[in-house]
């Protein structure tokens, strides 16, 4: 998103809540638009202003929406709600029916997000060798994990590019320590 769209924005924004732009000065207008352009730089300026006006439209508060929930719906506009913890658990319990000789195969058909929380798949062979009982625990444990990275990927998508770059540096560096 160029400057100039950012402007746009930040003029849609000083419309719908002049109240809160009144007494605004010129630097700090100058401040926001510069902070608004580096948030949303790598963002398409159409899907920018289209979670900017949603979120106009249904918000009750009486204040602009923050750059962090125009970055989540955002999100939510192009990436949708993705797959629930049952769903996800589910896609497990099915590759599991065939993971005692066919872990390998099963895993790589399950989507990365459900990959990242079985971890291997050998876990998924250990799981379909378990009995029901202790099946249905561990899939307890695995939607209380899928919901955990499930918020850190959504948190991570909507995250600048060097922001995450810089975790995965930081990540690399800890795992080679």
């Amino acid at each position: 998103m160029t400057r100039e769209e950012t402007i746009a924005i930040m003029g849609v924004l000083k419309t719908a809540y002049p109240s809160f732009y009144r007494d605004m000065t010129r630097d700090g207008a100058l401040q926001a638009i510069s902070l608004w352009h580096e948030m949303f730089a790598e963002d398409d300026p159409k899907t920018v202003s289209a979670a900017v006006k949603a979120l106009i439209k249904t918000r009750k508060e009486g204040f602009p929406p923050t750059i962090g929930e125009v970055s989540e719906k955002i999100r939510e506009l192009t990436q949708g709600g993705g797959l629930t913890r049952i769903e996800a658990w589910n896609l497990v319990s099915k590759a599991c029916k065939n993971g005692i000789y066919g872990a390998e195969e099963e895993f790589a058909k399950l989507p990365p997000i459900v990959q990242k929380v079985v971890g291997t798949p050998n876990q998924l062979k250990e799981w379909a060798m378990m009995d029901a009982e202790t099946f249905s625990v561990t899939g307890s444990h695995f939607q209380r994990s899928f919901d955990i990275m499930q918020k850190r990927e959504q948190e991570l998508s909507i995250m600048p590019t060097d922001v995450r770059e810089r975790l995965a540096g930081m990540t690399a560096g800890l795992l080679h320590d």
